[in-house]
């Protein structure tokens, strides 16, 4: 069985007396190890699906199952555990704390799990060195630039060793060169430690990093092959 399997998903929202429905009846098999782009126009769904596998939202029918626990069947408590345990979130505007140093915003995801402090000191080691900024561990978000408040974003969603790490336009507030250094960055991840990557982005050039690209178009996804991109 696939590590992700999204069965038959709909998601609706009411605007007024508009019923929409960014997803309808979608489904996806992600593998472990898999690096997946997620293409769409905006209000397409593409965040939407996002957040239905960080457990962040709810959805009306189907099913998703991650690493053969379906997330729908968990109570509050037990979904907020879960999710510290199993997922990591790289945010487009990097939502590092400004008054934590870059050691302690990627120290967070591990506050919420039941292990040593010395086990958190070595992860957290272990994850800025992986972004290459084991250097800048002790700056505040002030005193470090785009790119490597960005990087701080990636290493505080890796820390906790999560079964998937999904990334929503992590490039999207960046210039070209940084953005490149940030998808080479998340390629090699997915490449050397075998993070399994869902990324969301507008940006067809972006998503030939990924080894599978997918377009929401009208609720429905589609794969996208390597060319029809240009």
């Amino acid at each position: 069985m696939a590590l992700v399997e999204i069965r038959n998903v709909t998601k609706r929202y009411h605007q007024g007396d508009e019923v929409i429905t960014p997803l309808d009846g979608v489904s996806l098999s992600i593998e472990q190890g898999d690096f997946i782009a997620l293409m769409g126009s905006s209000g397409t769904g593409k965040s939407t699906l996002l957040n239905l596998i960080a457990s962040i939202d709810t959805f009306e029918s189907g099913s998703i199952t991650i690493d053969n626990v379906d997330i729908s069947k968990l109570s509050r408590t037990k979904l907020a555990h879960w999710r510290a345990a199993n997922i990591g979130y790289i945010f487009q505007t990097h939502n590092l704390i400004p008054v934590l140093t870059a050691r302690e915003n990627v120290e967070l995801p591990l506050l919420l799990l039941p292990i040593s402090s010395r086990e958190r000191h070595k992860r957290i080691n272990i994850a800025l060195g992986a972004v290459d900024l084991l250097d800048r561990a002790e700056h505040y978000p002030r005193q470090l630039s785009g790119g490597q408040e960005q990087r701080i974003g990636i290493a505080r969603a890796i820390v906790g060793h999560p079964k998937v790490v999904v990334a929503d336009e992590p490039t999207g507030d960046l210039d070209s060169d940084t953005s490149q250094q940030i998808l080479d960055l998340l390629k090699r991840l997915n490449d050397q430690l075998n993070v399994t990557l869902l990324m969301v982005t507008h940006d067809s050039d972006a998503a030939q990093v990924a080894d599978k690209q997918f377009r929401l178009d009208r609720g429905q996804l589609v794969q996208v092959h390597s060319n029809e991109f240009h």
